[in-house]
């Protein structure tokens, strides 16, 4: 007769855990809302910033519509320009809510569709091509550089308490 093969063991509990830790809705909603609102608070900064600067007008447009994103002009420019600087600034923002690089493509493009969907409910789906070129540019910064701040942020040396 063959011997037969140990019984199965049952799946360990570290490694439910440690699937259950990985995935926290809570969590992940927390980060959606956090990212949302610092992209929101940093562009509304920087359109402050240009009232200032370039004497622009300060208005819900300039977040939610294409009205004043222009490639093709100077002063759609100072528009264009603060859409990427909060694209950059997000990045940042990345590395320390997000912490994780694998995860900077979900949370940009789910940043991006959130604020599709706002811009639809507060002046129409955006249809100028200025509009979706800064857009995409800044999602696809905002990528990019949020994978390098966070794989830096990842790789650097844990510091050691010497006694």
């Amino acid at each position: 007769s063959t011997p037969l093969p140990p019984p199965l063991s049952p799946p360990s509990h570290s490694s439910s855990a440690a699937a259950a830790a990985q995935f926290n809705p809570r969590l992940i909603l927390s980060q959606i809302i956090s990212l949302q609102s610092f992209h929101y608070v940093v562009l509304g900064f920087i359109f402050q910033i240009n009232h200032v600067m370039f004497a622009t007008s300060i208005t819900m447009d300039r977040i939610f519509t294409a009205k004043f994103l222009d490639i093709w002009s100077a002063m759609g420019w100072i528009d264009n320009a603060a859409v990427l600087m909060s694209s950059f600034i997000g990045s940042l923002l990345l590395s320390l809510i997000v912490e994780k690089s694998k995860k900077c493509l979900d949370f940009s493009v789910t940043l991006f569709l959130i604020h599709i969907v706002l811009c639809s409910i507060y002046g129409g789906f955006p249809s100028t091509w200025d509009w979706w070129i800064i857009h995409i540019l800044g999602m696809i910064m905002m990528v990019v550089l949020g994978e390098y701040f966070c794989s830096k942020r990842e790789l650097s040396d844990i510091p050691l308490l010497v006694l």
